[in-house]
């Protein structure tokens, strides 16, 4: 009787492979961590015990990154020096608010342009995704003569618009892969039951929400993330983190105990939040890949 137990062969260049990949996904991790890690860990750190690192070449003395005091100096510095709690406030309410105004409003129009037939609707779709194609810095000076105008200079609901400026068009795109993958069946039922379009388009929104949720996701870190807008259109009364954090570099003083403290701040939520719904990041990013 032969035996049932198969040594499987595996080719040479199927256990290269194998081990370029281990070694190359621990380099990966090492090289993206290891900045995080020694921002993190700098935060803590005074002034002096921030710079004891030892000599190039010195491997055995790297101890001594970690042979300090913990303080939380730098933190209480930008909450209460530096006002950084306004400035995190302004950054939620311009990200959210942004995230919030671009996906109700992207979400109708990707809905009418998967679900309704006319004329030049391969144009329009091209026309509105190419607008986010351009550079911020070619609109920048448009959008703020516009914005000086209207007096939305150095306000959130300024900023606010400016990033939905920018996300709306990409919420469109996005969005409208979604609702291509919905059968319309579903739609035509309730319509026969006796609902409106309307009602037949909120109907189905649960069955797109995990791709909603990802692009909330992706539009909060944009806005989160940025700098030019928040530098410049909320320049004053809604000044960002990112904003806030390039104030603390001066010409005469550079304080690199705050900056690091405010990385911290500024990374830690984003982190967390990816965290938290990664399960419906991939799905919902993965959701309108396939058009069935």
């Amino acid at each position: 009787m032969a035996s049932r137990d198969v040594v499987q062969y595996k080719s040479p260049l199927v256990v290269a492979f194998k081990i370029f990949s281990v070694i190359f996904l621990t380099v990966y991790l090492i090289w993206t961590l290891l900045p995080i890690f020694v921002m993190f860990v700098s935060s803590f750190k005074d002034l002096l015990e921030a710079f004891n690192i030892p000599e190039v070449g010195d491997w055995a003395g790297v101890t001594v990154f970690f042979d300090f005091t913990p303080t939380l100096k730098h933190y209480h510095s930008l909450f209460y020096d530096n006002n950084f709690g306004e400035y995190m406030a302004n950054s939620l309410i311009a990200a959210g608010g942004s995230a919030v105004i671009a996906v109700t409003f992207g979400s109708m129009a990707a809905y009418s342009l998967s679900r309704v037939e006319f004329r030049g609707k391969g144009d329009l779709f091209f026309w509105i995704i190419s607008t986010r194609m351009a550079p911020v810095v070619a609109v920048m000076v448009p959008l703020y003569a516009i914005f000086r105008s209207f007096d939305l200079i150095g306000t959130l609901p300024g900023l606010i618009l400016a990033y939905t400026t920018f996300n709306l068009p990409f919420a469109i795109w996005i969005l409208k892969g979604f609702f291509d993958n919905v059968p319309y069946s579903i739609e035509e039922a309730q319509m026969v039951d006796g609902a409106t379009r309307f009602q037949a388009f909120m109907s189905i929104l649960p069955l797109v929400a995990p791709g909603i949720a990802a692009f909330i996701v992706l539009c909060i870190l944009f806005a989160w993330n940025d700098f030019l807008f928040a530098a410049i259109i909320g320049s004053g009364g809604a000044k960002t983190l990112p904003v806030a954090t390039r104030e603390l570099v001066q010409p005469q003083n550079i304080q690199w105990g705050a900056i690091m403290a405010a990385g911290v701040v500024t990374t830690l939520p984003m982190m967390l939040l990816g965290l938290v719904i990664r399960k419906y990041l991939v799905t919902g990013m993965t959701m309108g890949a396939v058009k069935e």
